[in-house]
């Protein structure tokens, strides 16, 4: 058993001070219980003070002047801009913030077009007549037949472009038709 205080984490040295260890097994000494205050910063120079008058100034002219062109009439050209993104304090909806191949999609399902075939395609007849259209990029398309309404097996068969084709199972008739992707 020993006598006296025990370092937990450092080494004890002469006189009693507490000295932790390095990494590398040397003792070093412990931080200063209070840290020293910090330094006083120096004085602003001159020219850091005239720019930041300078730009508090730009910044107050830029308003009073953006304030004063909402006033004006909407008819003159530098007044108002050709559309207006969103309401004031509002965000902008995702038709207004769209860009190129995006927006081309956005506009095409607005008119109600499938560019990406991602609606239920339209139910037909399945008959000779009025055969299933399936819409491809290529000149042959797997197809997957569920012959009946509760089955759970798929049948699954090659489509080619041409004429209608029958299902093996249930003899629904089903065509290739063309189809062009958006971009």
């Amino acid at each position: 058993m020993r006598a006296g205080p025990v370092a937990k984490g450092g080494a004890l040295v002469a006189g009693g001070a507490r000295r932790a260890h390095s990494p590398r097994g040397v003792a070093q000494p412990h931080a200063p219980p209070h840290p020293s205050p910090p330094l006083p910063l120096p004085p602003p120079r001159p020219e850091v003070l005239f720019a930041a008058a300078a730009a508090a100034a730009m910044a107050s002219r830029l308003l009073r002047v953006s304030a004063a062109l909402r006033l004006l009439p909407a008819a003159s050209a530098r007044a108002a801009p050709a559309r207006c993104l969103a309401v004031p304090g509002g965000l902008a909806s995702d038709e207004e913030q769209a860009t190129g191949l995006e927006r081309k999609v956005l506009e095409a399902m607005n008119k109600g077009l499938d560019p990406y075939s991602m609606f239920r395609p339209k139910r037909y007849a399945g008959t000779k007549e009025d055969p299933n259209l399936v819409p491809s990029i290529s000149n042959k398309r797997i197809v997957g037949c569920v012959c009946e309404e509760d089955n759970s097996c798929v049948v699954w068969f090659w489509l080619h472009q041409g004429e209608a084709q029958r299902c093996p199972s249930c003899g629904a008739h089903y065509k290739l038709i063309p189809h062009e992707l958006p971009h």
